[in-house]
Formats: structure tokens, C-alpha cells, sequence
């Protein structure tokens, strides 16, 4: 199976509007109901304005009512893994045990779990 979301991420990526960084990010998630959902990054002109392809996946799920994630799959031509925003975010929606897994254009992959990436991270309940 995670040969095959990379498959899909990379599809994804495809979609990526980068016309200032070139570099194309797609992303896939899987919900806990098993419903899948994919994203690509959107640059934009004012930087402030670009999105990630990971929190374009998430934002997808969650607008359709999903809101817990069991799996994300990156895909970059380098196997770059998902930046602080984007894991900060995966906070929101899913435990520590999250399975992170990004890969590169040649099929290499890592695996990592949420809590092993974002150590110390800031939680819903932090504001309780």
C-alpha cells in the first residue's frame, strides 16, 4: 500500500502551482475511515499566500468532515520531509502515532511518526 500512496502523491504533485521555488510537493492522507484525499503545494505570489501540499490534503478532508488522520504520504523529487506548519496542522488532526512516511522521485521512503518529528508540539490541549 505505501508504494501505492507514493504513486499517488507524486501524481498529486503534478498539479503543484510553483512557479517561484519549481518545486513540486504532493501529498495524500488517508482518514480513519479509510476515505483518501490528495494536495499539491499553491504558491503564491505574496509568499504569506502559499500553502503546502500537505495542509491542502488535510484542508480537503477536513471540508468534507473528516477530521482524523491515520496516514500522510509526501512525495518531492528530493524526499523532503513536512515542514513545522505542516505538522503543527497534522496536530490538530491526528495523535502522536501518526505515520508520516515522504519519499523521493527515485522511490526511497521514510518513515516517521508524528511525535518523533514535531517533539514538543503545541496541542488542542495546551488550551483547555
Amino acid at each position: 500500500m505505501s508504494q501505492n500512496l507514493h504513486e499517488e502523491a507524486k501524481k498529486a504533485s503534478l498539479n503543484s502551482h510553483s512557479p517561484y521555488s519549481k518545486a513540486k510537493v504532493g501529498s495524500v492522507i488517508i482518514t480513519e475511515d479509510g476515505s483518501i484525499f490528495s494536495g499539491c503545494n499553491i504558491e503564491n505570489a505574496s509568499f504569506g499566500g502559499t500553502v503546502c501540499a500537505e495542509r491542502v490534503a488535510i484542508f480537503k478532508a477536513v471540508s468534507e468532515g473528516h477530521k482524523k488522520i491515520k496516514k500522510v504520504q509526501v512525495f518531492t523529487k528530493d524526499g523532503w520531509p513536512p515542514c513545522g506548519f505542516c505538522l503543527q496542522v497534522m496536530t490538530e488532526f491526528a495523535d502522536g502515532d501518526l505515520e508520516i512516511t515522504f519519499g523521493d522521485e527515485h522511490g526511497k521512503q521514510t518513515t516517521k511518526k508524528l511525535k518523533e518529528m514535531l517533539t514538543h508540539a503545541f496541542t488542542p490541549e495546551h488550551l483547555k
